[in-house]
């Protein structure tokens, strides 16, 4: 693409007369916002990021190759130059540009919330494959599409990184995008220019407030999607919004919008809503009503929360005007999700799940969950995470002393934290709740009371959440859920939940 073609996605403040020159109008082969990427004929577009900022850099991909450079200072270099208010936005556009604008192409479902955008997601997917269409998936564990599967490093990739992913989706015949969107996302213009068919709302709960500084904040980013991107583009005319009116903020939400809204909920006035519904060990059953009809289903996800999920999904396919045929089948089609309450098979008699639940709202959730179809004793094995929002720390400590009948309180990402400063947060909520503080040694027979434990080696504290269990209780690994790596200061190791959780059902069992 010539340069002077790519310039029209942006509106530059500045632009130096002889960018539009025929004789200096190079080809732009390639766009890069990270200078160590920079090829021979590409553009750079220098933003500013948590760690570092790119104007820093434009020396290192001028010398990488880089023809021209997008940046929002004046250069004193006599390379080509487009001079912006804002990088970030100028990089979504200019990507979309490049990429041939793949999502007007493409039907795409953005998912916000707190939690369950995960679930969500795998959710329409499978409702969207039974209905024969062509589906790729962006989210938290990885994105995929015509039967590949990549590594996601982000829940929402940057904008770039984004459209180049749409349009391999789309020259590989791929139809339905279900993108989960991130409140960094939103705030951070990674999905501007990527025109929504469909966007849900599923809830709100603390989370991220090292990033957004308040709730305040945190709630006017997901809104966003709302006001902003879903009314973005050649696609708003038929936009349609799924809101989980079961949430106080999605009640407000459904209430502010300027598009078409499908709720979903418990309540006569819901668009989307169950009946006689019974959760177990096995699943979540009843009945989903829609003004296309009534159907029965039977879900193998765990726990009450999910429902809200189910009813999410089933809200999208209304949206997107599919059979309660294909509602049904896709809902019943998905057996577990990575990491969310994923079930760690055994012979010992224990009931044991590997949870991504890293916040007070989540880990409630599922504790509730379990503790709803559970009539022995539950164990939580559980951290936080270094370097991220510490406010949440107590309220977790505390809601696990509550909930469960033991905890055992460890390490999760401590990135550049220290471990035991993290440990000391959560237990200034912990010591709220009324239970005897347990030393490793004084559970070599288990345990006879409420209580925990401080165990900061993760593996350790795994092993011995399991070994204090005894057949009929259930234990919680919680924080880390499909994640196969722990980040240690600066370094990651090889980490999987699940794997840890196997090594020490087998010691308990003799095998």
């Amino acid at each position: 693409m010539k340069f002077s073609d790519l310039i029209k996605a942006v509106k530059p403040l500045w632009v130096d007369p002889k960018d539009v020159q025929k004789s200096t109008d190079p080809e732009i082969k390639s766009v890069h916002y990270r200078a160590q990427d920079v090829e021979p004929g590409g553009l750079f577009v220098a933003i500013a990021g948590q760690a570092a900022d790119g104007h820093d850099f434009i020396e290192a991909a001028i010398k990488k190759g880089a023809v021209a450079i997008v940046s929002q200072k004046e250069l004193g270099s006599e390379i080509l130059n487009i001079q912006v208010a804002d990088t970030r936005q100028a990089l979504a556009d200019i990507a979309a540009w490049f990429y041939g604008r793949p999502s007007q192409q493409l039907t795409v479902i953005g998912i916000t919330g707190t939690n369950g955008k995960t679930t969500t997601a795998y959710l329409v997917e499978s409702i969207l494959q039974q209905a024969g269409c062509s589906v790729g998936v962006i989210g938290t564990i990885n994105y995929r599409y015509a039967g590949k599967c990549f590594d996601n490093p982000v829940t929402t990739p940057e904008s770039l990184d984004l459209q180049r992913i749409l349009a391999d989706m789309l020259r590989a015949g791929v139809s339905h995008v279900v993108m989960e969107a991130s409140s960094h996302a939103i705030d951070l213009y990674r999905i501007r220019s990527c025109w929504l068919d469909v966007a849900v709302f599923i809830n709100l709960s603390q989370d991220h407030l090292d990033f957004h500084g308040n709730m305040q904040s945190y709630w006017a980013s997901k809104k966003r999607l709302f006001s902003d991107y879903l009314l973005a583009g050649p696609k708003k005319d038929q936009a349609v919004a799924v809101i989980n009116c079961n949430s106080s903020k999605g009640q407000e939400l459904a209430n502010s919008l300027q598009v078409p809204a499908i709720k979903i909920g418990s309540g006569p006035g819901d668009t989307v809503r169950t009946a006689s519904v019974k959760c177990d060990r096995n699943g979540i059953a009843g009945e989903i009503e829609t003004p296309g009809g009534k159907f029965d289903f039977k879900s193998r996800l765990v726990g009450e929360h999910n429902l809200e999920n189910i009813l999410c999904a089933a809200g999208v396919g209304l949206a997107l005007n599919l059979s309660t045929d294909d509602l049904k089948s896709g809902i019943n089609a998905v057996a577990a999700i990575p990491g969310r309450l994923e079930r760690i098979e055994n012979d010992s008699g224990r009931f044991v799940y590997v949870d991504y639940a890293h916040t007070p709202d989540a880990l409630e959730n599922v504790i509730r969950a379990l503790r709803a179809v559970s009539a022995d004793r539950i164990i939580c094995v559980f951290g936080c995470g270094g370097d991220r929002d510490s406010e949440k720390r107590p309220l977790m400590g505390a809601i696990a002393a509550r909930l469960s009948d033991f905890a055992v309180i460890t390490s999760d990402n401590p990135r550049t934290e220290e471990p035991m400063a993290i440990i000391d947060q959560i237990l200034a909520g912990t010591r709220q709740i009324n239970g005897r503080r347990y030393s490793p040694t004084d559970l070599q027979n288990g345990f006879n009371e409420k209580g925990y434990v401080v165990e900061a080696d993760r593996q350790r504290a795994i092993q011995q959440g399991i070994s204090v269990s005894r057949s009929g209780d259930t234990v919680l690994i919680a924080g880390k859920g499909h994640e196969t790596y722990q980040i240690l200061g600066t370094s990651t190791i090889d980490f999987d939940d699940r794997e840890e959780a196997r090594k020490a059902l087998r010691a308990v069992s003799g095998q």
